[in-house]
């Protein structure tokens, strides 16, 4: 009896660890990278994209750095994501959020939820991001924000653009470099509303419904390089008030591009000092191709059409962003499929009419890195695959026995 219980003993032994190993092993294969979306970089790069998800799709890995959930039909994700806490980078853009997801990973460093229909941004949806760089809730229903004083202090990027604004928004974080809030229904700035903007250095107005301005209202915006404030019905016949904003405009160091009441398409004393440098103000007045494809792209347009609105929106968003990344993703001659690839603008001469305003093209060396990575992540995937089929024939084999 004993000699028969020894092997039963050491059957049960041996059973235990390989469903231990078999368990951990599958988790780690079958969870590595959701069936429906797109893994690369270790797959903590993840794009979901496109896919039509109602829900967050099961199977992320928790050390994920970036997540792309643009372009489908998600209505909320309430606490979902806390537990991203690797997250760097989330996508939420053109879906039917109508809030702000709470408790976001206080990781993250970029935030896009474009087109969506946001129609307030709340001080709790903002206050514990110390990390966060870039914001963009552009082509929203959004009607008022909410900064709490001193909060969002690594915050560099701000688009509002294409939103419900009647006033500019107050207690904005104090650390912005890039402010957009061009395309919507500005009438005024309140006093005091940009005296704690030192490094503000591009900030977009055009496109609003500007007449006049209080007298010295961009004074304390020393670090200015670049604003716009073509496509405003200023009241240029009301000589007195209008003067005062002329003089600005013509004396300041920064430059402006669409001068008030059309005195000339661009001005600012760093522009007269240049006059080789030349400007198209139809950059910051043209409507983007993203834009007008809400609609048609969200019900039902071909893959590739959405395709073509995303790249353009990722290149030309806000015209001053400052990380762009790019879906690099297709075949290649090889098969192997290719990855996110991050790009950064250089500077703002981008936006001259000798230079493109899309991100720089990858070095050849960039490319073949590129394609290595994901050359081992394809073996890495096989050699994992082949190991869980192992594990899985062997419970196979000692069962039979």
């Amino acid at each position: 009896m004993r000699a028969l219980a020894m092997p039963v003993c050491s059957a049960c032994l041996l059973c235990l660890f390989l469903l231990l190993l078999c368990g951990l092993l599958g988790g780690w294969v079958l969870s590595i990278c959701p069936t429906v979306c797109y893994c690369s970089r270790g797959h903590r790069v993840v794009d979901c994209s496109s896919r039509g998800l109602t829900k967050l799709p099961p199977g992320l890995q928790h050390n994920i750095h970036f997540l792309n959930l643009s372009f489908n039909s998600l209505q909320g994700l309430e606490s979902q994501l806390t537990h991203y806490a690797h997250l760097r980078t989330l996508d939420l853009s053109y879906n039917r959020l109508a809030t702000l997801p709470s408790a976001l990973p206080r990781s993250l460093w970029d935030i896009r939820a474009a087109g969506n229909h946001l129609r307030l941004l709340d001080k709790r949806d903002t206050a514990y991001h110390w990390n966060l760089k870039v914001l963009d809730l552009s082509d929203n229903e959004l009607e008022r924000v909410v900064f709490i004083n001193n909060t969002l202090a690594s915050l560099l990027t701000l688009n509002l653009s294409h939103n419900r604004f009647w006033t500019v928004p107050t207690n904005l974080p104090h650390n912005l470099e890039s402010i957009d809030l061009s395309h919507n229904y500005l009438m005024q700035i309140l006093p005091g509303s940009l005296d704690r903007l030192p490094k503000l250095a591009k900030f977009f107005l055009h496109n609003n419904r500007f007449s006049l301005l209080s007298k010295g209202i961009f004074d304390k915006l020393v670090g200015l390089e670049v604003m716009t404030l073509g496509d405003n019905p200023w009241a240029c016949e009301e000589e007195e008030n209008i003067t005062k904003l002329l003089t600005w405009a013509e004396q300041t160091r920064a430059t402006i591009l669409g001068c008030p009441c059309y005195i000339r398409p661009i001005c600012g004393q760093t522009h007269q000092a240049m006059p080789g440098r030349e400007w198209h103000s139809a950059l910051f007045t043209e409507i983007p191709l993203w834009v007008n494809s809400r609609v048609e792209g969200h019900d039902g347009q071909s893959p590739a059409r959405i395709a073509e609105v995303t790249s353009s929106y990722q290149a030309k968003l806000a015209l001053f962003d400052t990380g762009v990344y790019q879906d690099k993703r297709g075949v290649n001659e090889s098969g192997d499929h290719r990855m996110f690839v991050w790009t950064s603008p250089t500077n703002f001469d981008r936006f001259s009419t000798h230079t493109k305003t899309t991100a720089s093209p990858l070095s050849s060396k960039k490319s073949k890195a590129a394609n290595s990575r994901n050359k081992c992540d394809k073996l890495l995937i096989d050699i994992q695959q082949t190991v869980s089929l192992t594990i899985l024939a062997i419970l196979t084999g000692f069962n039979t026995f």
